[in-house]
């Protein structure tokens, strides 16, 4: 990339490497912000979690603590202990039940992650195909307004394999996009190297950035006070960022152990999990702040408890996260999974509390206002394949209503201990869910894509706008 080509504003340059800026108020343009001064700026990122949730029925004592969905409907709901940490945050999200893909709702749970942004019917075995997924669809929308038309992220790294994706990102051909895992690859694309040895360079120590910020005298001139705090704060993010990325990397790089010598892998702590979850999420943060793209997606593990990421429970004391859906007719077994679900929701609650703080630059609200944010999983209860626990956070400014419980699934959903026979994915219920791909639908309008139909969508879902 040429640097004297790229618009000055955009970068601080140093020894041979160049920072992406954040966007400030002071040197706003008709590319970024509407004549009338609102945000043309629409943001979407996509979570996706393995292996479903906790869902105790009713009479079990569990229900009340450890259930994932909350107890109530509408306006008038209450978390349990696993959505507490969404409790701070409940008037910028919904939390969604009764939906799903209808082509996919007597498919086992292992082979749901491939069709979460799809709702394509790629099957249980045989030929597989795939469609164009959400967020591909955005960023073929508004990608060319940006250094990266998209981000790809995942924990296990790669493309995995068909109905074990280790990404939930498929382009139009719907052929897997591979996800990045590294915490440095990612982080280095907030820079434009442009000599052999910047990557040596990008240590981002305090005089690399001060070298940066050398550079920047003539820039910081023409900020106004609120920009310039605002560099300040952000220069500060990249600094912790990059301790964070180093630790994670660490941990990223790790072998699996093997379950004969699990006990004698002193090097994975539990809280290196936790600190690789919050690098990913502050990554993208850090890439939306710089408007370096508007659409990113990060696959928190994969299904059927293969790869690193089944690893991230030690991040609550627990071993393997993919048995603890298993496990839950055993003494606790509610509460353990519960604990790691727990956990996810916290890391999700962060990413959101994030961009809830961070002002948008020359216009109105937060990062968070023009940010859509859907974080949720293909599976519910154990390996069950339908009423998908989800959360759409943020988009205000786009006209999205929160704090409120759409509880199309009704009072007594599917759910309950595997007692070893049937698998639920199995059985037929009294109740079907609606179409996962009408809130889909309602995000792209909502988005400002032409049309309203996703897939096998039949409608908008009014309660959200």
């Amino acid at each position: 990339m040429n640097l004297n080509s790229l618009d000055r504003r955009r970068f601080l340059r140093g020894s041979g490497v160049a920072l992406a800026l954040p966007l400030f108020e002071s040197l706003s343009t008709m590319s970024a912000f509407a004549a009338d001064g609102s945000t043309a700026i629409k943001r979407l990122a996509c979570i996706y979690f393995p292996d479903g949730v906790p869902m105790p029925l009713p009479e079990d004592p569990a229900h009340k603590d450890w259930s994932w969905f909350p107890h109530g409907n509408g306006k008038e709901f209450t978390f349990s202990k696993c959505g507490e940490p969404f409790e701070p945050v409940r008037e910028d999200l919904t939390v969604l039940s009764g939906f799903s893909h209808a082509a996919s709702r007597k498919v086992h749970g292992h082979s749901n992650a491939d069709q979460f942004l799809t709702a394509a019917p790629t099957g249980q075995s045989g030929p597989y195909a795939n469609t164009v997924s959400l967020d591909q669809v955005y960023a073929a929308h508004i990608g060319d307004q940006t250094r990266f038309a998209s981000l790809v992220m995942s924990t296990d790294g790669g493309t995995g394999t068909p109905r074990g994706t280790h990404t939930i990102s498929f382009n139009r051909n719907g052929r897997a996009i591979p996800a990045e895992h590294r915490p440095k690859r990612v982080f280095d694309m907030l820079f434009v190297k442009s000599t052999n040895n910047a990557s040596r360079q990008l240590a981002l120590s305090k005089s690399a950035l001060d070298d940066m910020l050398a550079d920047a005298t003539s820039l910081r001139k023409k900020l106004s006070s609120n920009d310039q705090s605002s560099l300040d704060e952000y220069l500060d993010s990249v600094r912790e960022a990059e301790i964070k990325v180093e630790k994670a990397r660490h941990w990223i790089n790790m072998p699996l152990p093997t379950l004969a010598s699990d006990h004698l892998n002193l090097e994975i702590t539990p809280d290196d999990p936790r600190e690789y979850l919050q690098t990913m999420f502050e990554l993208m943060y850090l890439a939306f702040k710089t408007d370096s793209t508007r659409v990113a997606t990060y696959q928190i593990g994969r299904e059927n408890g293969f790869g690193i990421s089944d690893h991230l429970a030690r991040a609550v004391g627990l071993t393997l996260a993919h048995s603890l859906s298993h496990e839950t007719k055993n003494p606790d077994g509610w509460k353990r999974f519960g604990t790691y679900c727990q956990f996810l929701n916290e890391e999700f609650a962060r990413f959101i509390t994030r961009l809830r703080e961070t002002p948008e630059p020359a216009a109105a609200g937060s990062m968070l206002d023009n940010s859509l944010l859907l974080f949720g999983s293909a599976s519910s209860a154990f390996h069950l394949s339908r009423n998908y626990p989800l959360v759409l956070a943020g988009g205000k400014n786009m006209g999205f209503k929160h704090g409120q419980y759409l509880n199309n699934a009704g009072a007594n959903p599917q759910g309950g201990a595997w007692d070893g026979g049937r698998e639920p994915w199995q059985v037929d219920v009294a109740k079907e869910d609606s179409p996962l791909a009408n809130v889909f639908a309602t995000m792209l309008q909502q988005l400002g894509v032409a049309g309203n139909r996703f897939a096998d969508s039949d409608g908008i879902v009014a309660e959200l706008v």
